[in-house]
């Protein structure tokens, strides 16, 4: 990878830099105490992670909506731990844990060295999945808004990444081209070969340090490890 012909750096925003599974913990457990509902927290997180991953691959594929990912996720966790709840509290909970998620600010370790050391030699871009509503509310919370030239959701798109629409419309959008761009993020499937298969070079974080072939693009356990190629 030449690093002399990269001028615009394409982030992830969930799972990348913003740290998504403690802040969205910390978001069920204040939920939860806010409706006085009694429940082992972690026996619920244990069950409800792994379909949420299922329902935002669903999702991703175009094969439930926005609606239904936000409901089922939630129903299928409460039915598979055997917890009696009604559907207008699961909307209550779907409803207060987006509200919630956005003011909880952990980043993974390294974020702000890493854009620090980043921003005066590239643009730097957000290319994300997350809702809407709420992804600006994540990034002015925990103070790195303002490194970003231009976010892209896939909802103002209205497809979503792999989908090479969403590549493309934020190359647009940011002036920039294929050949001097790169994106950095966690999903192998949405953010790297979504990338890749649009001709944009691409940088996992893998920061579970999980056994994966990465023939095709470089890799990283920790964000400071982009000095190497950045």
């Amino acid at each position: 990878m030449k690093k002399n012909t990269i001028q615009h750096i394409f982030f992830d925003l969930d799972h990348t830099l913003w740290d998504f599974e403690k802040n969205s913990d910390l978001a069920f457990q204040k939920v939860f105490e806010k409706q006085k509902i009694i429940i082992d927290l972690d026996k619920f997180l244990e069950v409800y992670k792994p379909l949420n991953l299922e329902f935002w691959r669903l999702y991703r594929e175009e094969k439930i909506t926005k609606s239904e990912l936000r409901y089922r996720r939630l129903k299928n966790t409460f039915e598979a731990i055997n917890f009696e709840i009604s559907d207008d509290l699961i909307d209550i909970i779907a409803i207060e844990y987006i509200n919630f998620l956005p003011h909880f600010n952990h980043l993974f370790a390294g974020t702000f060295e890493i854009l620090d050391y980043l921003k005066d030699k590239y643009d730097l871009h957000i290319i994300t999945n997350g809702f809407e509503e709420i992804q600006a509310k994540k990034m002015a919370s925990s103070k790195i808004l303002d490194y970003f030239d231009v976010i892209v959701t896939s909802e103002s798109v209205g497809v979503k990444k792999p989908n090479p629409r969403v590549f493309e419309f934020a190359l647009e959008k940011a002036n920039a081209t294929k050949n001097n761009s790169i994106m950095i993020g966690d999903s192998i499937e949405a953010d790297i070969y979504g990338a890749i298969n649009s001709g944009i070079k691409a940088i996992h974080c893998n920061f579970d340090n999980e056994t994966i072939d990465n023939s095709d693009f470089e890799s990283i356990t920790a964000l400071n490890e982009l000095k190497q190629y950045l």
